[in-house]
């Protein structure tokens, strides 16, 4: 089972907003999960991202792979300890 980190999209039409999550990536896009790590609404100005540093660290340690988009997510997130 290979376990990716990335996107879902929640929201109704033309207002998406995402969690990021940690999923086989055999799954569906929004289909079953199994942590979520934070979220991140491009509506807002500037983009509201939220990640939760020990769970993502936790996931990466495991092995999980966070796809292109979730890394320069994690890019543009300051690192709060």
């Amino acid at each position: 089972m290979a376990v990716r980190i990335r996107l879902t999209r929640l929201g109704r039409k033309k207002h998406p907003f995402y969690r990021i999550v940690v999923a086989d990536s055999e799954r569906q896009r929004d289909g079953k999960f199994l942590d979520i790590v934070g979220t991140y609404d491009p509506m807002q100005n500037p983009a509201a991202i939220t990640i939760n540093n020990v769970k993502l660290q936790d996931w990466i340690g495991r092995g999980a792979l966070p796809s292109t988009t979730v890394q320069s997510l994690i890019k543009k997130t300051p690192v709060s300890e």
